[in-house]
Formats: structure tokens, C-alpha cells, sequence
């Protein structure tokens, strides 16, 4: 087969693993820098370019979108896709799960168990806001953040406020999300690979953090995960409409809640925590569902 991976280097570790992975598997990979091509429009015609070549002819498409180019990378998939190349996972959906918000607003619709979460635009709703996540401690997202960044732990209603308003002044987008502090700064990281869980780990927060993610000093180890919390992390990958996802659960009192549900999930963590080789499952998927002539799968 012949897969184009979208990334923005070929030196990025979960780039390397998956070229890697599909080579050995005797396809050819060519990585490509998405923020490189070019696209033109025309009336019953999508054609995409890097440099002057017009890039044609793959059988699979797997995209690797940074969260700091969402916009553009995610209209490079869906010129892909509009021009019948098969993505591992849609633009679309790649877009829902960017997008904090509405990730959540799905989630909840759907009925997934997840922190109280709240949003607004105006100031003076901020102490509904945070009275509606339970109080403080709260936690206060930019919705465009990435690997922890923009993730703020606010400890008493007025710094919750000052937060909110610092942020609101650099117009930046947020929501306010419950402090579920039973966790003691660690969540499940469940690896949806086609409709199943293929691996977990557990991230524990550094001691003086709560936030879990390794970029930030997390360790993490592999764990077996309930069925319970094995059905939410298919729900909601489900509901995203991503065949590749990294779900992120929370364990609380009441039972595991949805935190995040992750379109371009790194590898090098949950593959060195769970020696599961990732790379490698999301490679059959693809030979499973993206064959030669094989039209896109419509979700």
C-alpha cells in the first residue's frame, strides 16, 4: 500500500514509530509537512500540492495534526478526503476532538459520565461558572491547549476569577471543569485503535503538580483497566467518531469520567509503559480497512 503520513517532521517519535511500523509491513510511506501543501478549489474538483506535485494515488492517509495547526491541518485531511483518499481518522472528527468544547458537549449528549463542566463568554457569568463545577478547587482549560498548557488549578473562587479574567483579556477561549480530587493527580490514558482497546497506562502527576501529563514530568505505568472504564473509552471515541484515539479517564468516587478524548495520541509513552507495540496494530487496521480500490469508509 501507499500511505502518506501527515506530520510536521519525520523526526517526531510518533512519526518515526508509524513509518516504521508500516515499512516493515513492506508499504511505502511518504511523509509529508501539512503545513507545505497547497490546495485548489474548483466546481466538482479538490486537488492538493507539495511544492508543484500534486499528491495523488495513496490508499491511506494517516494524519498526525499538531493542536497549534488544527485549522489548516485538518482542511489538508479533508481535501484528501474529498479527493477519495481513505484517513484513519476524518477531518471531522479530527475537529470535534480538537475542539474542547464541543468534544464535551458531544460527550454529554450522548450520556458519557464526565466532570461538571461549564462554559461562558461573558464576565459576568464567571460565578455561575464556577459554582456550576462544584466550586473551588476548579479547573480552568484553554480550549485550544495542548499537553497540559493553558490547564490551570484554581484554589479558591477569586483566584478561579482571576484566572478566568486574565484569560477572557488575552482572548483566549475557556471552560471550567470539576476538581476531582480523590484522583490524587493521576488519569488513564486507553489507546482505541478500530473499536478497541489496545493499551492503558496510568499517569501520575509529579509531586507539587496535578497535572498528569508526561510532557510535564508524569510517570507513567501500564494498568488493567475495568470493563467499565474499557466501554466508556469505546463510547467515546465512538461518539468522536475517531478509529484512533487516546482516551483520557479519570477515576472518581462515582465511577470513571471522560476528561479528553486525544485525535493524535503520542506513542512513545504508552508503547515504553505497556510494551504493546501500538505502531504495529494501527498499521493492520489500516490493511484491514483501506485495501487497494477499496472505497472510503463512511462513518
Amino acid at each position: 500500500m501507499k500511505i502518506a503520513l501527515l506530520s510536521r517532521s519525520p523526526k517526531i517519535h510518533s512519526t518515526q514509530v508509524l513509518a516504521r511500523a508500516a515499512r516493515k509491513r513492506g508499504h511505502q510511506v511518504q511523509v509529508i509537512d501539512y503545513l507545505k501543501c497547497h490546495m485548489t478549489l474548483a466546481p466538482g474538483e479538490a486537488r492538493i500540492f507539495l511544492g508543484r506535485k500534486e499528491l495523488a494515488g495513496y490508499d491511506a492517509v494517516i494524519p498526525r495534526i499538531g493542536a497549534n495547526h488544527s485549522f489548516f491541518g485538518t482542511a489538508v485531511v479533508r481535501q484528501l478526503e474529498l479527493a477519495g483518499t481513505w484517513c484513519l481518522n476524518g477531518s471531522t472528527a479530527i475537529a470535534m476532538a480538537r475542539d474542547k468544547l464541543m468534544c464535551m458537549q458531544m460527550l454529554a449528549a450522548r450520556g458519557v459520565p464526565m466532570p461538571a463542566t461549564a462554559c461562558a463568554s461573558a464576565p459576568e457569568a464567571t460565578k455561575h461558572l464556577i459554582k456550576s463545577c462544584g466550586g473551588a478547587p476548579v479547573i480552568i482549560k484553554m480550549l485550544e491547549g495542548a499537553q497540559g498548557v493553558g490547564v490551570v488549578l484554581a484554589d479558591s473562587p477569586a483566584a478561579a476569577e482571576s484566572v478566568i479574567d486574565a484569560f477572557h483579556g488575552l482572548y483566549a477561549r475557556t471552560l471550567a471543569q470539576e476538581y476531582i480530587a480523590e484522583a490524587g493527580g493521576a488519569d488513564v490514558r486507553a489507546f482505541v485503535v478500530g473499536g478497541e482497546v489496545v493499551a492503558a497506562m496510568q499517569r501520575q502527576a509529579r509531586a507539587g503538580e496535578f497535572r498528569s501529563n508526561l510532557h510535564l514530568g508524569g510517570e507513567a505505568t501500564a494498568v488493567d483497566i475495568s470493563g467499565e472504564e474499557r466501554k466508556l473509552a469505546l463510547k467515546a471515541a465512538r461518539v468522536t467518531g475517531l478509529n484512533v484515539a487516546g482516551v483520557d479517564l479519570i477515576r472518581s468516587s462515582r465511577g470513571p469520567l471522560v476528561l479528553e478524548v486525544n485525535a493524535s495520541p503520542g506513542l512513545e509513552g504508552i508503547q515504553a509503559a505497556t510494551k504493546v507495540d501500538v505502531g504495529a496494530r494501527i498499521i493492520e487496521f489500516i490493511e484491514n480497512n483501506a485495501a487497494p480500490g477499496r472505497p472510503p469508509r463512511k462513518r
